[in-house]
């Protein structure tokens, strides 16, 4: 009798507590983005990994899978890697990854490493208790999305029009395009709605991008855009078209401007949450985080590039500057 209860405790403390064990922890890790876009955004979740202290094929093994911005691959891509049984799911890209990773995951606790608003996708029932099992970081990027489109008037003082390209399957996206609407008026400005769910509809939408003077690009936070970032950007170059986003890899793809934050900080900050999971806690009990810190990057060459002559006063308030 004394020996059952010993194993039932042992039992207990090993689900409870994966990392205390030397049995390696398999992680499924699911992105949105395309493997080369996700690449310094896994990195960084790896990194915070090491910083927690697991050290990979002795604590930790990872099955990652990239949907390369198609929608269509994340059905398959779930049940892939929840055949490899995983013991937590790390999810990167938006609330519709982190949906299609529900579907499958049963009891399995899934850490987010980056959700637009996870309340709003329907994802958990409160920040502060998410309850279920997800937890991990929100980009807060729903709060940003109008403070893009006041820089965009700023920095272009003549701009009359705004393009909003969109994701019409994202929940959070159609709320955003809601306040850009709403905050349009005031500035003078007049929104298009552009929506594009898939790469096929993106490159529809690139087809007809023509110059128009008075008029630039707004992005919405969402992995089908994240991944084809260089072809539009670079569209839009060709087009002398500014175009604004949230994530600095999209100055340096060659963006116009972003305002956002720093999205490696986030996978990197994920990896605290499998490390308290693995240690015993309930995902439903962890308070999902939000960054505390948002930066302006302006790209000054593709100004140049596109005949944009952006004012001192928002040069110098910019936190980085493209030369």
């Amino acid at each position: 009798m004394l020996r059952h209860a010993a194993l039932i405790a042992f039992t207990v403390v090993w689900t409870g507590a994966f990392a205390q064990e030397a049995k390696t922890v398999r992680l499924g890790y699911l992105s949105g983005y395309s493997a080369v876009i996700d690449k310094p955004l896994y990195a960084a979740f790896r990194r915070g990994l090491r910083e927690a202290g697991y050290v990979e094929g002795r604590d930790i093994a990872i099955d990652a899978r990239w949907a390369e911005g198609d929608p269509a691959r994340l059905d398959a891509l779930v049940r892939e890697l929840a055949a490899k049984r995983p013991h937590i799911f790390v999810v990167g890209g938006g609330a519709a990854v982190a949906q299609a990773l529900i579907t499958v995951s049963g009891a399995t606790p899934i850490v987010m490493a980056n959700v637009q608003d996870p309340v709003a996708s329907g994802l958990v029932t409160s920040l502060a208790r998410p309850g279920g099992t997800i937890t991990g970081m929100s980009d807060f990027h729903a709060a940003s999305v109008t403070k893009r489109l006041e820089l965009m008037k700023e920095a272009i003082p003549a701009l009359k029009v705004v393009s909003v390209l969109w994701n019409p399957d994202s929940r959070t996206n159609a709320a955003q395009l809601r306040d850009v609407q709403h905050a349009a008026p005031p500035l003078g400005l007049r929104v298009l709605s552009n929506p594009v769910r898939n790469p096929a509809e993106v490159d529809a939408y690139l087809g007809k991008l023509k110059h128009e003077p008075g008029m630039a690009m707004l992005l919405l936070g969402d992995f089908v855009l994240t991944t084809n970032m260089q072809r539009i950007a670079a569209a839009a170059i060709e087009q002398r078209t500014a175009a604004v986003y949230t994530t600095r890899s999209w100055v340096d793809a060659g963006g116009f401007m972003a305002y956002g934050t720093d999205f490696e900080d986030l996978y990197r900050r994920s990896a605290r949450f499998v490390d308290r999971i693995l240690k015993g806690a309930k995902p439903g009990e962890l308070p999902i985080e939000q960054p505390t810190k948002f930066s302006l990057i302006v790209n000054q060459r593709t100004a140049r590039a596109i005949g944009v002559q952006i004012p001192r006063p928002l040069l110098a308030r910019a936190d980085s500057v493209v030369e």
